[in-house]
């Protein structure tokens, strides 16, 4: 299952999103999430991992139908709070997701397969769910901000400790021991700290930055193809010329 999100780390979590000063954090992740998997209204959406809720309210303002799942029963607690029942919410692991095959159009792993005990496990059960795209978003193990809270990690203890940060082509990699040589998209974002943002605002939605791999957010959208077996399936088959002279030449016999 991964790391439980507890009661206060919830709380903590929540409102660092709220706080003003983040947003600029929060906009910049959400408009790559946003342009890379440019999802439709009416489509399902499973948000695997769904914390407090925030990714879920901007799928349902989209107009999207939208189920998240996460395994801390207070993160949920707080989605509950702010979706009340408009969407359909469970407790349980990536690893193990309670939903058929092709279950949801879109499936979404957003800062949450850092704390899965087994990312591929996770990749695999969102493949298996999901039956057009999946969008992950993750922590960049070769950005600046990246390194710098594995080092804090080091002299104190929180929730980057339980973390595992990832880069471009480790995704890749575990997308294609799963799917193959399937089509993907990735961009990132956050290439310098957030107190630089004054300058950094406008250079962070340039098209050609997003393709540099070491932002501190990678997003990336794989396109789910399927793929069918095919069998020799063998037919019982009658050459009725042959069979005809057989008998023309036992009657003259």
């Amino acid at each position: 299952m991964g790391y439980v999100f507890d009661f206060k780390t919830a709380r903590e979590y929540d409102k660092w999103y709220q706080n003003p000063k983040n947003r600029f954090v929060a906009d910049l992740e959400d408009q790559l999430l946003l342009r890379l998997l440019k999802p439709v209204q009416g489509q399902r959406v499973l948000d695997i991992g769904c914390g407090t809720g925030r990714h879920l309210l901007m799928f349902l303002e989209m107009g999207l139908d939208i189920t998240g799942i996460d395994p801390s029963p207070y993160m949920l607690d707080i989605a509950r709070g702010k979706l009340g029942h408009r969407a359909d919410l469970h407790q349980g692991s990536a690893e193990d997701l309670p939903f058929e095959d092709n279950s949801f159009d879109i499936a979404t792993l957003i800062t949450s397969l850092e704390f899965a005990d087994d990312a591929q496990k996770s990749l695999q059960e969102a493949c298996r769910v999901a039956k057009d795209h999946i969008f992950l978003g993750v922590l960049n193990c070769y950005a600046i901000k990246g390194i710098e809270r594995r080092l804090r990690g080091i002299f104190s203890q929180n929730i980057y400790n339980r973390a595992r940060f990832f880069s471009v082509w480790e995704l890749k990699r575990q997308v294609r021991n799963i799917l193959g040589k399937t089509p993907l998209r990735w961009g990132t974002v956050l290439h310098l700290s957030p107190s630089f943002r004054k300058y950094t605002q406008h250079l962070e939605r340039w098209p050609f930055v997003h393709k540099c791999p070491f932002g501190g957010f990678i997003g990336m959208v794989v396109t789910l193809v399927p793929r069918y077996r095919t069998h020799n399936v063998p037919i019982g088959y009658v050459n009725r010329h042959s069979s005809a002279a057989t008998g023309l030449m036992k009657s003259e016999e």
